[in-house]
């Protein structure tokens, strides 16, 4: 280590979370510029980013000390905490670090939930860690007490477990304690003969970041900067000081210097990263893991082949081959073990009711995988390559990614965990940023700005997961504007740019799961949730892989809980009609019905297919195999659709273009794709086939080519066309080839996800074609919370045919389900309605063998679980009506029914019949004579009003998210029809996913870019509303057959604003176009008007006919046309009786402006058949 004056040994990076601003390459940036030969990191109670900063140093040169701030409790008080710091001097240490951090989390948590270490597991893990306590330490608040005895004592005590590793950090910042407390500090360090070493403290890199950091500090703490009740616990002189600062702090003091360089050359830890532990699958006594892997494969094989056949034009010498192959490969990589416990846990999640998914990413082009049950996918029936997923020219753990059912996954991990050890076991870290967003809003917080300023700066900020300020500014013009013109909103951006990206929070990833080969506080600390909940690695998911421990990918997918309900639906109602169960394993892949709904892109729901550009894809491309679904999971991503590759694809597919092949070596491969190279394993096959690479060369060109590494691909560009050469290619076939693939390659898509994900679309799109009920009632039940779906699957329903029948607590579970062919609408889906309610409601149910009426269920229910709202919500749903179909009625008796069953389950509960002699008959009977009593009344009370329609429908509404038994737009939708472009379902039809554009493409080429949209004109009920600023207003429009996302920008809605409004109908003109980023469709409006002023608008006449004469007809007509007179639509009178018919059209000044209560006054006189708007 090189000389230097000064090494910071204390440093809180941004993985303080809570008082650090220091960001980890900034850091080793700053101590290179400043010649430092090595710096500590001492985060509190954790080492989060300890091998983010360890790779980093030691890339830079810099000596990386690993470190940690520890709380600790005081031996002489539980109460007093302190607060050390520990280094690591070696592999011991670190060991014993990652012990004492672990053990804070899993049985330290105080009352506050802050890691908190007893001084008695410090004494019994302090081998080879150095200890520093400086004022915050329990001799720090004994000196503070004025206790200088205890403060001796508890020094002996340190010094009795650490010998000559311990020292006493001084700390010169500025604060008055300190230099108080200094002089006793040396006195103490000078009686028991400990070093002392300088301190600083660092939670910030330079003196200028002092605010952002008091900034994050409140952030973290909910607290405004300007709050004077809050604790300034830091000051300005807590950066990375230069040795040359730190030397004039300490000028008379050069020791503490002198030995921190010396405390820093004593720690000697290093890392052994990339060197993988795997852990040891216990195998039957007598084998070894290559043994018996081989053995299961082997086996596994031959199971497949009885059972699925060969591959067209394939042998089984060739699966025996790849078989061998691939376990050569594996065993000589050291990777047996991994397969067999994937192996196992797949099994047992088969074996016990846990949904497999049949793979995903590269692992499906495995043969081994697919013989021991990993993958369902067959690689050499879809030419998919191994070295695609284990390349032995490129050594790096398999990375298996295994989706489970959503409602098992969990007991999958329980498994693995009882399997191999709950200390080995773990689910991976991950850490929150502060986002671009999210950081504006909490800095205006902190700030003390109102919320309607912060809010209206933040939704300015588009909202995308990748979205960084200064995106933001490139994107969004206002807030440029109001950056340069307000020095407001310039103070939060200034310092939201200060702390945006640090990391904020930690949390658990979404699928990893770690499995070590011993304790894992072998390889890292670990976490638990502030719940205590939760065991979690303290490195993600690329620290963990770096450390050696094997990361394993548990995913939940919603779609294998989907296929799972509607298989055990449909194989119950099988099983009830004496026919033998479905399995997917045996539909076959060639079933026409399944096609014919993938061409017709009738694919709502269906896995990867239900996106509206998906829908359109599938309609140009009429897919009519297997290799068609494959192809079209490929295709529709951003980079083939930019480049023009789906339409391509499509043309050559229907003989519109001609199929080309870069040379005749190459059709073999290329010929399924039509001469496209779609998949990144074609890219591997013309390099073995055309230049004569291996497959793991192939592999690491691939690779090469999508990372757009220039100087690797220069290197393969030359050894390609070597290698083209010497199989009779020349250098200029070979170099145009060559530049080809390269384009190819950045669009490239994995060929072994293509197909495993293609798989399980098909086999929804079959579930959907031949058992459409019980698969529409998992997907309904699978977004039981999700209304705006809910709503959209129910109109997939009505167009497949299918009834969906309303709520009913006789007949309705917690999810949608399978009734005489109809869909029966799932308790689970109201609004307010809980598990608890609905089991508790079914029980209810069950007892009185089926509910009669309201005051039997209010009696039998646990009131405790079912609420008054939650019967209030059934009610509104309809859920009642079998009940009673006036609604208005049971939300009227709903408060005496409740009564009295209070009344009557508190008799019970008090014994009241026994208390007054009477036999349990009795008590039933006095029960019947109360719910008789109450009939009675019911009888005797005066009818209540039914509710309206539009009550009803509103009712529903608010129980369901939407309308079920109606729609608003029922009354008049014959009307709109006269004068708007289409209903809502209709818009498919008419609007096309987006096109080439001519002007997007090159030399003429298909690119699909943004269109302006469709003109038209659509009528419907306003669902919701939202303002984004900066950005107009957001409609969603429903007209009872679909919905719609209408834009409205500023000047017209400084116009029509005021017609704005929830449940308002309107009519609106605009461009509409498909709504790629959330499905369906969206309308930037031009113009906006009320029913009543589209009438006013598109109508030709009001037709009134007359069928007979009253003396007062005239007079009652002319009473009922003068509210409205002067406006724009004529009035035509229409009269017929069995002599003569006559029209008659009334003058300009009898004109009116057309409204419902218009129409509605004029057929209310007698005489008067029917008044009717021409359109």
């Amino acid at each position: 280590m090189s000389q230097s004056g000064f090494v910071h040994l204390r440093v809180h990076s941004e993985y303080s979370l809570e008082d650090g601003i220091v960001r980890i390459n900034e850091l080793i940036d700053r101590a290179c510029e400043l010649n430092m030969p090595a710096v500590a990191i001492t985060d509190w109670s954790n080492l989060f980013g300890w091998v983010k900063f360890y790779q980093r140093a030691i890339a830079s040169g810099i000596k990386p000390i690993c470190g940690a701030d520890l709380l600790i409790q005081d031996p002489e008080s539980t109460q007093e905490i302190g607060v050390v710091t520990v280094l690591v001097q070696n592999t011991q240490g670190y060991l014993n670090l990652c012990q004492l951090i672990s053990k804070s989390f899993l049985e330290g948590r105080n009352a506050r939930g802050r890691p908190v270490i007893h001084f008695t597991w410090l004494m019994r893990h302090s081998e080879g860690l150095m200890c520093l306590l400086g004022q915050d330490s329990v001799l720090g608040h004994a000196l503070q007490h004025n206790k200088p005895d205890l403060a001796s004592k508890q020094l002996k005590a340190y010094q009795a477990q650490f010998d000559d590793r311990l020292y006493i950090a001084i700390e010169r910042l500025g604060r008055e304690t300190e230099r108080q407390l200094e002089p006793f500090m040396l006195k103490l360090a000078i009686d028991h003969e400990v070093p002392i070493v300088a301190s600083n403290d660092v939670r910030f890199l330079h003196e200028q970041d002092y605010f952002a950091h008091e900034a994050r500090v409140c952030i973290h703490q909910g607290r405004l900067l300007d709050d004077k009740r809050r604790a300034r616990e830091f000051v300005d002189q807590q950066y990375f000081k230069s040795p040359e600062a730190m030397a004039d702090t300490f000028a008379d003091l050069p020791i503490a210097l002198s030995n921190a360089v010396e405390l820093a050359k004593r720690c000697n830890f290093e890392m052994r990263l990339g060197e993988y532990a795997l852990p040891a699958f216990p195998v039957p006594e007598g084998q070894t893991e290559a043994e018996f892997l081989t053995q299961k494969a082997q086996q596994g094989l031959k199971a497949r082949l009885d059972r699925h056949g060969l591959a067209p034009a394939m042998t089984e010498d060739d699966y025996t081959q790849r078989l061998q192959h691939e376990l050569g490969v594996i065993l000589s990589m050291g990777f047996a073990g991994y397969f067999l416990i994937v192996a196992d846990f797949i099994a047992w999640a088969r074996n016990n009711d846990v949904p497999v998914g049949p793979g995903r990413g590269s692992g499906a082009g495995s043969v081994v995988g697919w013989s021991l049950g990993i993958t369902d996918v067959d690689p050499l029936r879809y030419d998919l390559l191994f070295e695609r997923f284990l390349n032995p020219d490129r050594v790096s753990m398999p990375d298996f990614d295994i989706d489970f059912c959503v409602e098992g996954r969990d007991r999958v991990i329980e498994y693995v965990a009882d399997t191999y050890g709950r200390d080995q076991v773990s689910q991976i870290i991950t850490y929150g940023t502060m986002a671009a967003k999210a950081v504006v809003r909490d800095c205006g917080r902190v700030l003390g700005y109102n919320y309607g300023f912060v809010d209206s700066i933040a939704k300015l900020i588009p909202a995308r997961p990748d979205m960084t300020l200064e995106k933001a500014f490139e994107e969004e013009p206002e807030l440029t504007q109001r950056y340069d013109s307000e020095e407001d909103t310039r103070s939060i951006i200034d310092l939201a740019r200060s702390l945006e990206g640090l990391a904020r929070n930690a949390g658990k990833h979404a699928g990893g799961l770690v499995i070590a080969p011993s304790a894992l506080t072998d390889f890292t600390p670990l976490y638990t949730e502030p719940d205590g909940s939760s065991v979690l690695t303290q490195y993600d998911k690329n620290d963990v892989e770096s450390v050696g421990l094997v990361k394993f990918d548990f995913l939940g997918l919603r779609n294998l809980t989907i296929i799972d309900w509607a298989l055990k639906a449909v194989n119950a109602n099988r099983s009830a009609q004496g026919e033998s169960a479905i399995s997917l394993d045996d539909i076959p892949l060639d079933d026409a019905a399944s096609f014919k709904t993938l061409q017709k892109a009738h694919t709502t729901a269906v896995f990867q297919l239900e996106s509206a550009g998906m829908k359109e894809l599938l309609r140009k491309l009429k897919p009519d195999a297997f290799d068609d679904i494959v192809a079209a999971v490929a295709l529709y991503r951003p980079g083939p659709l930019d480049a023009g590759m789906v339409d391509e694809y499509i043309n050559r597919k229907h003989g519109k273009t001609p199929v080309k092949y870069p040379h005749p070596l190459a059709e073999p491969i290329l010929k399924p794709t039509y001469g496209v190279i779609l998949y990144q394993e074609q890219v591997m096959q013309i390099a073995q086939d055309l230049a004569g690479y291996t497959l793991g060369q192939a592999d690491i060109l691939r690779r090469a080519m999508g990372k757009k590494n220039v100087d690797e691909m220069e290197r393969q560009r030359v050894g390609f066309v070597a290698g083209a050469q010497d199989n009779g290619l020349s250098a200029k076939q070979a170099e145009s080839i060559f530049d080809l693939m390269e384009t190819f390659a950045r669009y490239g898509f994995n060929k072994s996800h293509s197909v495993a994900y293609a798989l399980v679309a098909y086999q929804t799109a079959w579930l959907k074609t031949h058992y459409p009920a019980e698969f529409m009632a998992a997907v309904l039940s699978a977004d039981l919370d999700k209304t705006d779906k809910i709503a959209m699957l129910i109109d997939d329903c009505k167009a497949m045919g299918l009834s969906v029948l309303p709520p009913d607590v006789n007949a309705s579970n917690h999810r949608f389900q399978v009734e005489n062919g109809d869909i029966r609408y799932g308790l689970g889906a109201i609004k307010g309605v809980g598990v608890g309610a609905i089991e508790n409601l079914i029980e209810a149910r069950q007892r009185l063998g089926g509910i009669d009426d309201l005051e039997s269920l209010c009696t039998e229910i646990d009131m405790g679980k079912v609420n008054k709202r939650t019967l209030e919500g059934l009610i509104k749903a309809g859920a009642m009506d079998q009940l009673n179909d006036n609604r208005a009625e049971l939300m009227h008796r709903l408060g005496d029914a409740l009564s009295r069953a209070e009344q009557i389950q508190k008799d019970r509960a008090a014994g009241q019949a026994s208390l007054f002699g009477l036999a349990p008959e009795a008590a039933s009977e006095d029960h019947e004579v109360t719910a008789a009593q109450a009939a009675t009344d019911l009888a005797s009370s005066p009818p209540m009003p039914t509710w309206t329609p539009l009550q009803q429908l509103k009712a529903e509404r608010e129980a369901l998210g939407l309308f079920l038994s109606g729609h608003p737009m029922d009354e008049v939708r014959d009307e709109v029809t006269a004068f708007t472009t289409t209903p809502m379902e209709g818009l498919s039809a008419l609007i096309a996913a987006p096109q080439p554009s001519p002007t997007e493409t090159d030399q003429g080429g298909g690119r699909y870019g943004r269109q302006r949209g469709v003109e038209m004109t659509l009528a419907g009920i306003v669902m919701a509303m939202q303002k984004r600023i900066g950005r107009g207003h957001f409609l969603t429009l429903d007209d009872g057959t679909g919905r719609v996302e209408v834009a409205v920008f500023e000047k017209l809605f400084a116009q029509i604003g005021h017609r704005l409004a929830v449940d308002a109908v309107l009519v609106i003109k605009g461009r509409v176009e498909v709504d790629e980023y959330r499905g369906g469709h969206r309308m930037v409006a031009d113009e906006i008007m009320d029913l009543d002023e589209a009438r006013g608008h598109f109508a030709r006449g009001l037709e009134i006919q007359v069928n007979g004469n009253t003396g007062a007809l005239d007079v009652n007509l002319a009473a009922a046309l003068q509210p409205y007179r002067r406006g724009q639509t004529p009035v035509i009178l229409r009269y017929q009786n069995t002599r003569a018919q006559a029209l008659v059209k009334l003058g300009e000044d009898w004109h009116v402006a057309p409204s419902a209560e218009l129409l509605a006054a004029v057929n209310a006189i007698e005489g008067i058949a029917a008044a009717k708007l021409r359109y």
